[in-house]
């Protein structure tokens, strides 16, 4: 089959990294890590535009599309490091959610079949189901626990007539069994949803949120800690679900429901380094960008580096525990050159 390709934008690859195709395993046999894009914002409640997600992460870099970024923090460049290939987007039609969750479903587990791990630009939360659905079907159901930061639980049970959208997909997939309710691990939310009637079912299955209150009090890197210890409790990995209104719209204003008071983009992109290179990570997911409404591109520029800090940890982990001198944050940057 051809490579599909993009649905929205120009046919480029992340950063320049090489293309393959997903029904076509032998194009990524070798793969570490496959990004995936999920060009879909049927489930939005509000502002739409995260079907363009896809495209503007790949794109937003100043630096040539040359398939290599060295990590100055890092001491790794994930993409010459790892093997890392693009697949291009999933066909999702916004008019059927259903049809399009399950093709970004069968991807997913396509790509984690093969021993790699998929990094899926969203598109809306909504994809986090079948994206965290797909992993888990390969390496066990209920056996990956789930990291979240976001400003919402996403825990809602129907709306608009809906099972699905970008308000319930956690729900779905605790009720599904695809990750249980006690290692789910939410961070950042904030606001005025949801009310007490979902907090309570979300107390019942034994969720752990954090919310910002909570994360300025106790400090972030506390409550990241203690996360940590639940994820890794009785999983065989973990799935990163990053939504990028987790940050302060003040930071990152391109998306559907900005929410004040977030994340600094910094503390983003610390802990997305911190999850990756202390947990076994299987599976991410970089969600709810939305161009039409960014300035200066800063959301998409957030977003291209949520994957690139994502990916330089992942790489980063890999070299320490193959032998040599572990990763020492507070090593000088010209230290040794």
């Amino acid at each position: 089959m051809t490579r599909y390709g993009p649905m929205f934008g120009p046919d480029v690859t992340f950063l320049g990294v090489p293309p393959c195709t997903i029904e076509e395993p032998v194009t990524y046999a070798d793969a570490d890590v496959v990004i995936v894009g999920a060009p879909f914002d049927g489930g939005t409640s509000h502002r739409p535009g995260t079907r363009f997600g896809p495209s503007a992460i790949r794109q937003a870099c100043y630096l040539p599309h040359d398939g290599s970024r060295p990590s100055l923090a890092l001491r790794v460049d994930a993409l010459q490091d790892l093997c890392v290939y693009d697949a291009g987007d999933v066909e999702m039609f916004s008019g059927d959610i259903e049809r399009s969750l399950a093709s970004l479903e069968t991807a997913a587990h396509a790509v984690a079949a093969a021993g790699a791990i998929p990094i899926v630009l969203g598109g809306d939360h909504s994809i986090a189901l079948p994206d965290a659905t797909g992993v888990a079907r390969h390496h066990g159901l209920g056996r990956v626990s789930l990291v979240h930061f976001d400003a919402h639980a996403d825990t809602g049970d129907i709306e608009f007539g809906s099972l699905h959208g970008h308000g319930q997909p956690m729900r779905r997939l605790i009720e599904s069994g695809a990750v249980r309710g006690d290692r789910f691990l939410q961070i950042g939310l904030r606001g005025y949803w949801p009310g007490p009637e979902t907090l309570t079912w979300m107390a019942e299955q034994r969720m752990r949120s954090y919310e910002m209150t909570e994360v300025v009090a106790r400090g972030l890197d506390d409550c990241l800690t203690e996360a940590f210890g639940i994820a890794t409790d009785e999983c065989e990995g973990v799935f990163l679900s990053v939504d990028v209104d987790v940050v302060d719209p003040g930071m990152a204003p391109g998306t559907g429901t900005p929410e004040p008071g977030g994340f600094t983009s910094r503390q983003l992109l610390d802990a997305v380094r911190r999850v990756c290179y202390e947990l076994p990570v299987v599976g991410v997911d970089v969600v709810e960008v939305a161009p039409p409404y960014d300035h200066a591109d800063i959301t998409a520029y957030l977003g291209n580096r949520v994957v690139l800090e994502a990916l330089s940890a992942i790489a980063r982990r890999r070299r320490d525990a193959a032998g040599g001198t572990p990763w020492n944050p507070t090593q000088p940057l010209l230290d040794a050159r």
